[in-house]
């Protein structure tokens, strides 16, 4: 189901997204833009969050919501952003974890220990903290969605960026933890993993993309999947997004047991 089959359902029968209250954190610009205006088309109340006032509300009068300041790093924000869509709204039911930075450093002569924790706040902790803060508000309705944004580099090793790999690893690790976990609440934890798709991050790699003829990947083929994966089923998924590639859920390989003895 793509966004356009989600907002003709909502139109002609008041399903899919009506009536929900949505959260997008880094919702300013690029994947989080896309996904607030898509939830908003498919009948969400959305709450669009990011540090970026001026953008951030640009995007909430497009999608007929509100904005909320918030830095995803800090525990304290994301109470106070939870707060605010209960107190705007009366509850949230999907949250999309969206929020990220690019590293911008390695682990060796260029480490920067201050680029290092900007990162892993960001996208890291912002998961984290944005899962804490929000499953009270999720159990209090009965259940809902959460979606945080990973990374093909989630997925498979990134040499050339390995901070940024390890903490997308982790979001997978999360995701995949967490979905089993969060179930018995009725909450379902999804991430998605898209490839170099249209945002900020990739603004240094536009070049080098471009030479190697390496398709951008549209935000709205993003959004796209994450309303799949909101209106879907699936819980403990991590859904890759890749140019030429219908998106769906990796498929992890199963961990290899422990041998047996050999025979005597």
């Amino acid at each position: 189901m793509t966004a356009a089959d989600v907002l003709r359902e909502a139109q002609t029968d008041g399903k899919a997204l009506a009536g929900k209250v949505a959260l997008v954190t880094g919702g300013a610009s690029g994947l989080g833009r896309a996904m607030a205006l898509a939830l908003a088309h498919a009948g969400a109340r959305v709450v669009v969050a990011d540090l970026d006032a001026r953008a951030g509300r640009e995007v909430a009068h497009l999608a007929g919501g509100t904005f909320r300041p918030c830095d995803v790093s800090d525990l304290d924000a994301n109470r106070a952003l939870v707060a605010f869509a209960q107190e705007v709204y009366g509850g949230v039911d999907i949250a999309l974890l969206n929020a990220g930075v690019a590293t911008g450093c390695g682990v060796g002569d260029d480490f920067d220990p201050a680029r290092y924790r900007r990162a892993m706040g960001a996208n890291l902790d912002g998961v984290v903290y944005g899962t804490h803060t929000v499953l009270p508000a999720l159990r209090a309705r009965g259940g809902g969605a959460i979606v945080a944004t990973s990374s093909l580099a989630g997925l498979a090793a990134v040499p050339l960026d390995p901070l940024y790999a390890a903490n997308k690893h982790a979001v997978v690790g999360l995701a995949r933890s967490l979905g089993p976990a969060l179930a018995p609440d009725n909450v379902r934890f999804n991430a998605v993993c898209p490839g170099f798709a249209e945002s900020r991050i990739i603004d240094p790699l536009r070049d080098m993309l471009s030479e190697q003829g390496m398709p951008v990947i549209p935000a709205e083929l993003v959004a796209d999947t994450v309303l799949r994966i909101i209106t879907g089923d699936g819980t403990g998924e991590c859904w890759f997004v890749q140019a030429g590639r219908e998106p769906e859920p990796f498929r992890f390989r199963t961990v290899p047991g422990p041998a047996r003895p050999a025979a005597a």
